[in-house]
């Protein structure tokens, strides 16, 4: 598996059971199609996707996510930068969690927050993020469960359920 691999299944959940074609996730992520098809292609071969790599496997995924993505991906935190807030910084988590001084931010040059870099799983996830807000989220959840303690974890499972369920109840 790749991390633009999550990205592309994260997307997936959020195009409410449409089921864009390769091209479409590729223009909303920021990638080639054929680097889309690949990743499909990788998901199917873990099961990540149904054998038509149409449909998210819900259920494998989400495990996934809590219990693999901390040790397959994990976060690397960096210098103070300019970006788009994530983790304990933005929705949903930012007002579940009590929050210090401190700030965790994608780099991103247009970004409008200030705050420790960290490093997010594919380099188009700031301005995919910031197109689609559903998107935004499960990253921002995505990154609580690579980065968070155990506290910001627990919060950050519950809000990943909230979203998977959305999904299985469009598809």
């Amino acid at each position: 598996m790749k991390p633009q691999d999550i990205l592309i299944l994260l997307k997936e959940l959020t195009s409410k059971g449409q089921n864009l074609s390769c091209r479409k996730l590729a223009e909303a992520l920021g990638m080639s199609a054929s680097s889309v098809s690949e990743s499909l292609e990788r998901c199917r071969q873990v099961q990540l996707v149904d054998r038509n790599k149409k449909r998210v496997n819900t259920i494998a995924l989400q495990e996934f996510l809590i219990h693999g993505l901390q040790y397959v991906f994990p976060a690397v935190t960096g210098r103070v930068v300019r970006g788009v807030p994530t983790y304990i910084s933005a929705s949903p988590l930012q007002d579940k969690i009590a929050n210090s001084n401190e700030s965790y931010v994608w780099h991103y040059a247009k970004g409008n927050a200030r705050g420790q870099q960290i490093e997010p799983l594919y380099s188009s996830v700031p301005e995919a993020a910031l197109q689609d807000n559903d998107l935004y989220q499960l990253l921002v959840i995505a990154d609580t469960l690579r980065v968070g303690r155990a506290r910001e974890k627990e919060i950050a499972i519950e809000e990943l359920t909230k979203h998977i369920n959305r999904y299985v109840q469009n598809q």
